[in-house]
């Protein structure tokens, strides 16, 4: 039986998706904005 494709790890997450990754782009601080917009509890990971 094979591992299940899934294997998460918080680092590389954060990195990732985090707050900090999201703001540091222009298409990331869209959808921050659409999330703020759409009236999430969290913005990101």
């Amino acid at each position: 039986m094979p591992k299940r494709t899934f294997q998460p790890h918080v680092k590389p997450r954060k990195r990732k998706m985090g707050f900090l990754a999201r703001t540091s782009s222009p298409s990331g601080r869209r959808i921050l904005r659409n999330r703020r917009r759409k009236g999430r509890q969290r913005l990101a990971v």
